[in-house]
């Protein structure tokens, strides 16, 4: 105790390592370590106000409104009322918090439905039902079959032998095959004595939390011995236990400490590449804007000096304002509030608006709603629509992302023979067209859910073929697949890896049933007849040797070694006699590898006895050796696996979700790059990579980088970088200049071009040594000149890890796409997270931006839903800044007229109701409802995708148009109306050149021109988008003339001074025809740049959407899937589990309840 208390003085700063007692939660609390509770959410009731507050006036406008506030506070300057400001700055604040407030509820629904779980807990000699929230470090708890780990465990004992626990790691690995951990000896005699297990008082040291998936060390002090721990002793969050009815382990990690929280990153708040560019933009309109206030400011101070100060009979100085400098102060603020519209407060509600109209249209797509789960497209978070049109870099996990998890004999040759094709009037057809399925109702222990397509193989079944027989044999028999019948009759197969599992259900479907093992025998029922074969030997996989071979004697008493791997492997093994049929078998091989199948050769050695005992006697010396065992067992394996009989070959189909490869294709197009970030292996993820066009044949070349120092990487990726551009190793490449001189600044990488289409892949172990310091940027430029990556055998970390290298050293927007638990972090990581709702948790879906549950709705939501927010969004910009600008800089032109007094040029109601009222539903339908091109079309041109990688619609150039372009309207507004009524009168010879006639002059020319503005910028219109439009001018003049009416005048007079104005003024005609010059001369440079800008410089999207416009033909429907052709040495070449398999632990015994066991059981 007292050394548990002095080392817990010792680590108050930083945990180092973890101390912690069984059973004693008093002394375990002194740690401070955290109970199990999991949070996902980023506010609570108490910061949630502070928190949200802070991260909305991170947006420069905000601040920039809440400074206005202040201001307008002050009466020597406020030229306009401080509600005018604060109503709405308080209504965006409130609009953003609410919609923040229920995204961070929903958070917190999930959190509380995974915090209260129930599990059973080890309290006091007793069972105890607790919640997972409340466990706490040093508890045993008890899980059961099916049941997830609650926390990371140290596995003390199980219901199986030996301590073993069978567990599927979906949710932390992406892996659905079986792992097994095993308990330490000495715990393992605890059983499920709950006397024992209350008594228990073991101490633990091991390491602090970190996020190694495959890492642990720790020791276990228990009645005055030491038991080393490592990562097989330990069960982590997230797995879920499988094939064992019970097991007890005791609490090492809670919560946050867990490796599944460790892996999933933090919460970030995300914001757009258009916000930090909305953030830059009002920094230049702020400075825009000081520099017009300082000019009339001067102004000002100058006219006063010169005029005012002899007119003050007239116009009498405020009290407070002692001289022409004083008063140019002021009158500084002053202009200040009133250009304040230049950056008007309703553009952060019409973003809002926009952001979660365009996320609503994602959920309401019934096209991306999947109906075998009843599942549609949610859009988890509003701010990051126009994001989707910018993606460059889509980052995919593999397994129950590109693919479905599902692995199914598909073909096979047996003997030369080809089976599996489908046949219809002498063509082969996909079976996709002819679903007939094979009746295995003569098996009563097929597997239901098996189809098969090819009658043929079931004829040569049942007609008794010898080789037919053998290969199914050796399938039934060549494996380390568990078996488990829960219902009488129902076998369930729990396979170390799914391509196992598939050859054993194909296997058993055909009548050749495998049903149990145990360490010395393997049941198998051949065509309903029962036989027990006696397993002498296991040679198990590894991945030098790439096959595996079981030796087993018959119930004739013959010796047979079955062995099934890789045909690069299995060839040089075979018996000279089958070149021949070698020779078929291959031709079959590359017909199963040009539609992207896994295959494996099957074959066969009878073996004569003595030499079979001579072979067991070394091999049993092999095992016992102390020096150079593996290699010395390896070589004992070599002696007798050789000249094998071949038998044939199987073909099994990862099968890949409902068009991946055409999205892929698709996004190719519409220049997206996508890097597959796995932990799966390498022959896998590249067979993959091939069968959904991310590989293609046609590549000019394949980098393979599996180094394992640092300088082996740097020359491997150098020498590709070499090959795809001899020049980028030049000291005299522009951007090894850029790294020579300025090593130490951040910077962007700019894009490389290679010289033709290349793959890169890479391993996690070599990955790790790429992604330091001084490898990153050689790994990032190889990389991205390639057309597709492969990064395998990756941490969770890693991912996360590679996404960060790309947004650190690229200005592009990244996406990642995953559905398991080891995705979250590289969700979390990037732009945009997307989370599919598969065969792996829920985990992904929950920390997602976005979430579906096929791969190929990306394209819907990248190219349709993506690039029309993004086309909108820019529309919205670039019309919203160039209205306020025409708005606002008429006062800059008054002001030379007013003597730089601050008076307005409008209408008080005016300038209240311009943007909340006459303008805002306008620009509101166009940027929800307009479209350049329709869906079909956006999906048939991905090249249309292109402008927004590039950020071309709105950008610092196009932002610096608008305000060209608003001050040549302000100009022409404000100048056309003055020259209209200088020294006009009416017919009756009364003078027009008024300030109110003029005030209703401009500001109606002002709507009339951005009226027509957003009409030209409209490309689609509605009903709505005409009422929206046309309407609102019209509700304009209804405004107009009841705010001007007699009755409201006279009625309130101090509020509304325009008296008869709108009656007196509309009628003249030229007043008329100045509104139309105004309008005429705002709109004809737009309409001659629209016209002109096409024809001398067109871009390619104009070029695309010419095409489209002058397309007449009926659309062709979208082309079907087309399998792929890859050559021979590229395909899958074995499926077997990702670690040293099952045999060894198999043939100890270890996997089997003996009697003696039982009745251990029982005792208790």
């Amino acid at each position: 105790m007292s050394l548990f208390e002095s080392e817990s003085e010792d680590r108050q700063n930083e945990e180092q390592v973890r101390y912690l007692q069984a059973n004693s939660r008093e002394l375990n609390i002194v740690f401070g370590y955290p109970n199990n509770t999991i949070k996902t959410s980023r506010y609570n009731v108490f910061n949630f106000l502070p928190l949200n507050l802070f991260e909305q006036f991170q947006r420069l406008a905000n601040a920039y409104f809440l400074i206005l506030l202040f201001l307008q506070l002050i009466p020597q300057i406020s030229s306009l009322a401080w509600y005018t400001t604060v109503i709405p700055l308080l209504v965006v604040l409130s609009i953003t918090a609410v919609k923040d407030a229920i995204d961070d509820m929903k958070r917190h629904q999930n959190d509380n439905q995974v915090n209260n779980r129930s599990v059973m807990v080890v309290m006091n000699g007793r069972i105890k039902e607790d919640k997972w929230m409340n466990i706490q470090v040093g508890d045993i708890i008890k899980l059961k079959n099916n049941q997830s780990v609650t926390a990371d465990v140290l596995l003390l004992s199980s219901s199986e032998p030996y301590g073993l626990t069978y567990i599927e790691t979906a949710e932390l690995d992406g892996e659905t095959n079986l792992k097994v951990k095993q308990a330490i000896s000495v715990t393992s005699n605890l059983e499920d004595n709950l006397g024992l297990l209350s008594a228990f008082d073991g101490k633990v040291k091991c390491e602090s939390p970190n996020n190694k998936l495959d890492k642990f060390t720790g020791i276990l002090t228990y009645k005055g011995k030491n038991y080393l721990l490592n990562h097989d002793k330990l069960l982590l969050r997230g797995c879920v236990i499988r094939n064992t009815d019970w097991c007890y382990g005791l609490v090492i990690y809670t919560g946050p400490d867990t490796k599944l929280m460790q892996n999933c990153g933090k919460s970030t708040f995300k914001r757009t590449h258009m916000d930090h560019l909305l953030n830059v933009l009002v920094l230049w309109i702020f400075l825009f804007l000081g520099s017009m206030c300082f000019i009339l400011a001067i102004g000002h101070g100058i006219w006063e000096h010169k005029k005012g100060y002899y007119f003050q009979s007239f116009l009498p100085w405020k009290k407070y304002v002692s001289s022409s400098v004083a008063s140019a102060i002021l009158i500084f603020w002053s202009y200040f509030i009133i250009l304040n519209t230049m950056v008007p407060i309703s553009l952060y509600v019409s973003v809002e608006i926009i952001r979660l109209g365009n996320s609503c249209y994602i959920n309401w797509d019934r096209k991306m709603f999947y109906a075998p789960k009843n599942t549609p497209a949610r859009a988890r978070t509003t701010t990051l629509n126009e994001e989707l049109g910018q993606v460059k870099y889509v980052f995919s996990d593999k397994t129950g992302t590109l693919t479905q998890n599902i692995m199914v004999f598909n073909k096979c040759s047996i003997n030369g023979i080809f089976y599996g094709g489908v046949y219809k009037n002498e063509q082969n057809v996909d079976v996709s067209d002819e679903r007939e399925k094979v009746d295995f109702s003569y098996n009563k222990l097929a597997d239901p859910k098996f189809s098969f397509y090819d009658k043929t193989l079931v004829e040569a079944v049942k007609t008794g073929d010898r080789w037919v027989h053998l290969f199914f044999l050796s399938l039934s028999l060549c494996h380390t697949v568990m078996s488990e019948e829960k219902v009488e009759g129902n076998l369930v197969y729990q396979a170390q890896s799914p391509d196992e599992g598939a050859l054993v259900t194909a296997a058993r479907n055909f009548g050749f049933v495998f049903c149990s093992r145990t360490s010395e025998t393997i049941m198998v029922v051949e065509m309903g007849e029962t036989k027990v074969y006696q397993l002498l030997a296991i040679l198990d996989f590894n991945n030098v040797r790439k096959r595996m071979s079981v030796i087993v004697r018959t119930p004739e008493d013959r010796v047979m070694l079955f062995c099934k791997g890789a045909d690069t492997i299995l060839c040089q093994l075979l018996h000279p006699s089958c070149r021949s049929l070698r020779d078929v078998t291959m031709e079959h091989l590359d017909d199963f590898a040009v539609e992207g199948l896994r295959t494996l050769m099957v074959a066969y050695r009878e073996l004569d006895n003595a030499f079979f005992q001579a072979w067991s006697k070394r091999h049993s010396e092999a095992c016992l050796s102390l020096e150079n065992r593996e290699d010395k067992i390896s070589d004992v394996y070599e002696e007798i696996e050789k000249d094998l009989m071949l038998l044939g070959a199987t073909a099994i189909e990862d099968k890949l979700q409902d068009g991946v490869p055409e999205t892929i294709a698709t996004l190719n197009k519409a220049k997206i790059k996508i890097w597959v970030l796995t932990g799966d292996k390498q022959e896998t993820a590249v067979n993959i990579a091939y069968a959904c066009n991310i590989f293609e044949d046609e590549m000019d070349g394949m980098f393979i980088v599996e180094g394992k120092n640092d300088e082996t990487i740097r020359q491997e990726l150098r020498s590709a970088r070499d090959k795809m551009k001899p020049e980028a190793l030049l000291e005299s490449d522009p951007v090894n200049i850029y790294l020579t001189t300025k090593p130490q600044m951040s910077f962007r990488l700019p894009e490389e071009v290679p010289n033709g289409n290349y793959g890169l892949i890479i391993n996690g172990c070599s990955l790790a040594y790429a992604l330091e310091g001084n490898l990153e940027l050689e790994l990032l430029r190889t990389a991205c000149m390639c057309k597709g990556v492969i990064c395998c055998r990756m941490t969770p970390l890693q991912k996360a890890q590679v996404v960060e290298l790309v947004k650190r050293y690229k200005k592009v927007v990244t996406l990642a796409i995953g559905d398991g638990a080891n995705d979250v972090s590289m969700i979390k990581a990037a732009h945009i997270g997307v989370g599919i709702s598969g065969q792996e948790g829920m985990q992904a879906m929950l920390n997602s931006d976005y979430a579906f549950s096929q791969f190929h709705y990306l394209q819907r939501l990248l190219l349709v839903h993506g690039r029309w927010s993004y086309n909108r969004m820019c529309k919205f910009l670039s019309y919203f800044f160039y209205k306020n600008f025409a708005f606002t800089l008429v006062h800059f032109w008054y002001a030379f007229f007013s003597g730089f007094s601050a008076q307005t040029v409008y209408d008080t109601w005016f300038i209240t109701f311009y943007n909340l009222v006459y303008t805002c539903l306008p620009v509101l339908g166009l940027s929800l409802f307009d479209q350049d091109v329709n869906e079909t079309w956006s999906l048939r041109f991905p090249e249309l995708y292109d402008p927004g990688q590039h950020n071309l619609y709105f950008n610092k150039k196009e932002f610096v148009k608008c305000l060209m372009h608003g001050i040549y309207s302000s100009f022409m507004l404000f100048f056309i109306p003055m020259g209209t009524i200088y020294n006009s009168v009416r017919k009756d010879g009364k003078e027009i050149s008024d300030y109110q006639s003029f005030s209703l002059i401009v500001q109606t020319a002002l709507l009339w021109v951005v009226t027509m503005q957003i009409a030209l910028d409209t490309t689609y219109w509605t009903i709505i988008s005409h009422i929206f439009t046309w309407g609102s001018l019209g509700f304009y003049f209804c405004i107009l003339f009841f705010l001007y009416s007699d009755g409201l005048c006279l009625m309130f007079p101090n509020v509304f001074q325009f008296l008869g104005v709108a009656r007196n003024t509309l009628n003249l005609p030229q007043i008329w025809l100045s509104i139309v010059l105004s309008v005429v001369l705002c709109i004809l440079p737009v309409i001659g740049y629209q016209f002109f800008k096409p024809l001398f410089w067109p871009a390619n999207v104009d070029k695309i959407i010419d095409r489209i416009h002058q397309c007449t033909r009926p659309l062709l429907p979208l082309p079907k899937r087309t399998k792929l052709k890859h050559a021979s040495t590229r395909r899958s070449a074995y499926a077997f589990s990702h670690k040293q398999g099952f045999g060894a632990l198999i043939t100890s015994g270890k996997t089997m309840k003996s009697k003696v066991f039982k009745k251990k059981q029982l005792s208790f």
